[in-house]
């Protein structure tokens, strides 16, 4: 590959690393499941020492106290690079590849370490046995950087009405989805199901999913003992599943760093373009509960970027949280729904690690592509809400132009918003709906409703109404709000 530029970004290790422990307090802790996931991606790019080379080592956030844990990993390989902490979102780890490369490609950065990794399967078990694994203590570090952009995810008034956590705002997504599309509710189920068949199947294939089990669609879309309801229509099996212990690994160098590590070339695989982008910081504000301008201008543009169709992409990970998320992305993306739309297992199967899935689907992306030369992969991430996105393009052949970066959010922010009409009371219009459930049943109907002004939050715990919700389509029937922010039929 004489041809390369000595700037060009080139993704050449990749790891992963699992474990599950029968005694809880012999596990690593997650700053050395991170370290052995590094370990593995120097392995893979066929150079062992590379991380001793890094210029910059960065961490994705995850559920653990080390204020600074590149330093850590930094001590363990004996490098002397600037540290980073990333801040919260599923996006991070594609943002961190995309700003990664544009640093490279400015000669800002060499060689360029991303981790991440979560213990809370074992951290549960231990603590459950009353016993602690040890962390190492690291009070008082601070990273040289703070690595991207923090969101306050939820506004008051979306708390206070339940709308507070994943669980209850991607099933309203999936609602609106499906009033979108003007599904019934039993086939839509029947294709939510089958849809997350198939990515069982893929994480059954996959050995660092945490869950291997094979499940049919239909023990993914009824429910049982072990498969409740969550948030209608999502059963446990449909929801992102971070009780595990995992770590993934990049590294990202120059084309001559690579050289000079003696990386072969085989190893070297090219991001072609990277975007990020977000829709409003509050649900409330969206302009519609089933779309996102976000993923549609953002995906768009990466696909521009790197000279490439939509036809001409040969592997796809969307971000995969929740079956909304998935839908959503393909669609606006122009991907459609029934093609192959992962490549690990997703967030349910595979396993959601807080802020670092992204990390792995890329890793997993990294060998697909090498064992298939000449192919074209897009991974997608997203934060929040369906609130922060990133995308990127990968190949085994480089760039004709270059790594090409571009934040959307010019664009996006000229997108129409709603306001919301947050002490309406009285006559609205039921936009969007779950029924979120306990371990015995229903026990709250979340809707979105749309007022004369904007849009409303509302919430019953009637249990005929509760029950029918989750049998007739209430999406765009009429609803009287009352003072305590209740809904009840007009």
């Amino acid at each position: 590959m004489s041809d390369i530029g000595s700037r060009t970004p080139v993704l050449v290790g990749a790891g992963q690393f699992i474990q599950r422990p029968e005694n809880p307090v012999e596990a690593l802790e997650p700053v050395a499941m991170m370290g052995e996931a590094l370990a593995n991606a120097a392995q893979d790019a066929g150079a062992p020492g590379l991380p001793a080379r890094a210029s910059h080592t960065w961490v994705i956030k995850g559920a653990w106290p080390y204020p600074d844990p590149a330093a850590l990993l930094n001590q363990r390989f004996g490098a002397t690079s600037k540290t980073g902490l990333s801040t919260d979102g599923g996006n991070t780890p594609q943002s961190l590849v995309n700003l990664a490369c544009s640093r490279i490609a400015a000669g800002e950065a060499d060689v360029v370490l991303i981790a991440g990794a979560e213990g809370i399967w074992s951290r549960r078990r231990a603590r459950r046995a009353s016993q602690r694994i040890p962390y190492t203590d690291q009070t008082g570090a601070v990273p040289d950087e703070v690595l991207g952009r923090d969101v306050i995810m939820n506004n008051k008034i979306e708390v206070e009405r339940g709308f507070r956590d994943p669980i209850n705002l991607y099933p309203v997504f999936e609602s609106a989805f499906r009033a979108s599309r003007g599904e019934t509710m039993e086939g839509h189920r029947d294709r939510l199901a089958a849809m997350w068949e198939k990515f069982n199947q893929a994480a059954v294939a996959n050995p660092y999913s945490w869950i291997r089990t094979p499940m049919t669609a239909e023990e993914i879309r009824n429910p049982s003992p072990t498969n409740r309801f969550v948030g209608f229509p999502y059963t446990k099996s449909m929801n992102s599943n971070w009780d595990l212990d995992l770590a993934a690994a990049l590294i990202v160098c120059s084309a001559e760093a690579a050289s000079a590590a003696g990386v072969p070339t085989d190893r070297w695989l090219f991001p072609l373009a990277g975007t990020d982008a977000r829709d409003t910081d509050y649900v409330s504000n969206r302009g519609d509960l089933h779309s996102s301008p976000a993923i549609r201008v953002a995906g768009r543009r990466v696909m521009e970027l790197a000279g490439v169709g939509v036809d001409d992409i040969d592997h796809v990970d969307l971000y995969s949280c929740f079956p909304s998320a998935v839908q959503i992305s393909a669609i606006e993306l122009g991907l459609g729904l029934d093609r192959d739309l992962t490549l690990t297992g997703g967030l349910t199967f595979a396993g959601g690690p807080l802020n670092n899935y992204v990390t792995h689907s890329i890793a997993t992306m990294a060998g697909v592509l090498r064992d298939n030369p000449g192919t074209v992969g897009l991974c997608s991430a997203n934060g929040g809400y369906l609130t922060k996105h990133a995308f990127g393009i990968y190949s085994t052949e480089p760039p004709a132009d270059g790594f090409r970066h571009q934040n959307c959010q010019d664009e996006i922010d000229r997108f129409p918003s709603v306001e919301l009409d947050a002490n309406y009371t009285g006559s609205a219009t039921v936009e969007a709906y779950t029924v979120m459930h306990g371990r015995t049943g229903p026990e709250v109907a979340l809707v979105a409703v749309r007022t004369p002004n904007g849009r409303q939050w509302a919430r019953s715990t009637d249990p005929a109404l509760m029950a029918e919700m989750t049998k007739t389509e209430h999406i765009g029937t009429d609803v009287v709000v009352n003072e305590d922010f209740e809904f009840a039929p007009a």
